[in-house]
């Protein structure tokens, strides 16, 4: 038994690590302390975990309708031209003649810092964050007891301003310029070159004035009424969720596995990670480990008075030597992040223990013989 000391070890015994310890921080029976809800999937129990409800992008507005009016911004370059009915005016010579068009065109000019134009006769203009026919309008009031009947155009030349950034898993990140027609959440990724990632695993995220939501991008494919006009200084970022559940214990295969391109149910990813073992497995103590939203289980009449937050952790009990349960698995959602534990069966441990037994058993037999053959190989070699 002393020489069990140096039989090999990939690390140092339990024992030891305990021992070693300069301070230790435990628990009582060495219980993590974690309280959790025991569900048991039933029929009843389907419509309580349905696909959980994402963020929307409907609150941010733009869904429906015509494309909004795009005011003009800071660093906008624009050209201002002025009509006025006749010559002889402010702007127009008298020696100009009486002609259809009498205009004059001002030289480009960039909207300025403090957000205004400048115009001869009608001074410092506010222009930014206002609508162009807002500022056409002003122009023309100012300019209305010195000019003959003033009409002011304003065109711009070059928008900086009424741009839309997208980033992340996209083939050319940039900043979309926004036309007059107006663009869409999918029309400004399309500029972009659309996604480096497959549909499902991805999410967009809209940034705009303070505010965020995320929404799946195949929703946005699905849902028309999610797919908003994008806004000046609208940030989207679009992200790649690599969507993975675990399966341990008596699992075909334990490890981690990938939804892929898919939405898995319980019965499919059970299958993907290669079924329950037939030699261990119970399979009336299949786990599913969750956190659940705390309204989805007050929803099901379930006290999470002890609980706190938003989220409870629930383990969710599969029955599959129920045939019927099978239909259950197959109709039940998998989310990011499940666990899947297969129990092993009671069976097994017995086993365990007689294997135990067993190999006692067989190593104090084998040391008499042992012995015997040392004795006998000894006395061979004195002949």
């Amino acid at each position: 038994m002393a020489s069990c000391t140096s039989l090999p070890r990939s690390g140092p015994d339990h024992k030891d690590v305990d021992r070693g310890a300069a301070v230790k921080v435990t628990t009582k029976e060495r219980r993590v302390g974690i309280d959790y809800a025991l569900v048991d999937l039933s029929k009843n129990v389907l419509s309580y975990f349905t696909s959980p409800q994402p963020t929307s992008f409907k609150g941010f507005g733009g869904g429906r309708g015509g494309a909004p009016e795009i005011p003009l911004g800071y660093g906008d370059v624009v050209e201002v031209a002025i009509f006025e009915a006749q010559s002889g005016g402010l702007f127009i010579p008298s020696d100009a003649g009486s002609r259809p068009g009498n205009y004059i065109s001002l030289p480009a000019q960039t909207i300025d810092r403090n957000g205004t134009i400048t115009i001869p006769y009608a001074g410092r203009v506010p222009a930014a964050g206002r609508l162009k026919e807002t500022v056409e309008q002003d122009v023309e009031d100012r300019l209305a007891s010195r000019a003959i009947e003033p009409q002011v155009v304003i065109t711009t030349t070059t928008n900086r301003s009424s741009q839309v950034a997208v980033l992340g898993d996209v083939n050319n990140p940039q900043r979309v310029q926004i036309s007059p027609a107006g663009e869409r959440i999918l029309d400004v990724i399309s500029a972009a070159g659309g996604l480096t990632t497959n549909n499902i695993e991805t999410n967009v995220t809209l940034q705009r004035r303070g505010r965020t939501a995320t929404v799946a991008y195949n929703t946005l494919l699905k849902n028309p009424a999610e797919n908003i006009y994008v806004a000046p200084d609208d940030t989207i970022s679009v992200d790649h969720e690599r969507r993975t559940f675990l399966a341990l214990g008596a699992a075909g295969t334990s490890g981690r596995f990938d939804f892929e391109e898919s939405d898995l149910t319980l019965g499919e990813a059970i299958a993907k990670a290669g079924g329950l073992r037939d030699d261990r497995a119970d399979p009336a103590q299949v786990l599913l480990y969750r956190l659940v939203p705390r309204k989805t289980l007050a929803a099901m009449h379930v006290d999470t008075t002890r609980f706190a937050g938003d989220t409870v952790p629930v383990i969710i009990r599969v029955n599959l030597r129920d045939p019927a349960t099978l239909f259950a698995a197959q109709q039940f959602k998998m989310e990011d992040k499940d666990i899947i534990y297969v129990s092993n069966s009671d069976s097994i441990e017995l086993v365990k223990f007689l294997d135990i037994v067993n190999s006692v058993s067989s190593t104090v037999a084998g040391v008499t013989d042992d012995a015997r053959d040392t004795r006998s190989a000894v006395r061979e070699l004195g002949r």
